[in-house]
């Protein structure tokens, strides 16, 4: 079976990655936000089988029960009209701590590539643990899976409207 090959990831400018980097964390100067930037890994499949491109801490987090973090991944996805990213958090993180995205699953639409934050992926995790458990994961480590997945429109469709703004843009009229 052949599979189709709709979408790059790149890195988002280091410019762009900064201004959101600093936005969060503003006590990391340019030099260390400069030193994450380097080292950002764009996403990848463990395995041939795998549908998930896992992605990639860009630093060491160390989440309490009931902790909340917006991790800038310093990555964007281009892709082909017609799919969309859906964003996960891996399977063993969501069993053990219960490691769950704030808005359940994250949608990546394709025009979010010329958004005017450069389609940065922004991923908002909690941790929902039960028992009390603190999720420490290393840097380099994956903390979210994206499925590529083709979506199709209804018949009567008449979207015309063209992406300008980031998260929540296309709700804003």
């Amino acid at each position: 079976m052949s599979l189709n090959r709709i979408a790059k990831f790149s890195k988002v400018s280091y410019e762009q990655f900064k201004k959101d980097w600093q936005e969060i964390f503003p006590e990391d100067d340019d030099v260390v936000t400069e030193e994450i930037y380097s080292c950002i890994k764009l996403p990848k499949r463990a395995t041939a089988g795998s549908a998930g491109y896992d992605f990639f801490l860009p630093v060491a987090i160390t989440l309490n029960p009931d902790e909340t973090l917006l991790i800038p991944t310093g990555i964007r996805a281009e892709m082909d009209n017609g799919w969309v990213l859906k964003i996960y958090p891996r399977s063993g993180l969501g069993f053990k701590y219960r490691i769950q995205l704030d808005n359940t699953v994250g949608i990546i639409d394709s025009d979010y590539f010329h958004a005017d934050n450069e389609g940065h992926i922004k991923i908002k995790i909690t941790n929902d643990s039960k028992d009390f458990s603190i999720c420490d994961v290393d840097e380099g480590k994956g903390f979210a899976q994206g499925i590529f997945l083709p979506f199709g429109i209804t018949v009567d469709d008449e979207a015309d409207g063209v992406r300008t703004g980031g998260f929540g843009s296309t709700d804003r009229g």
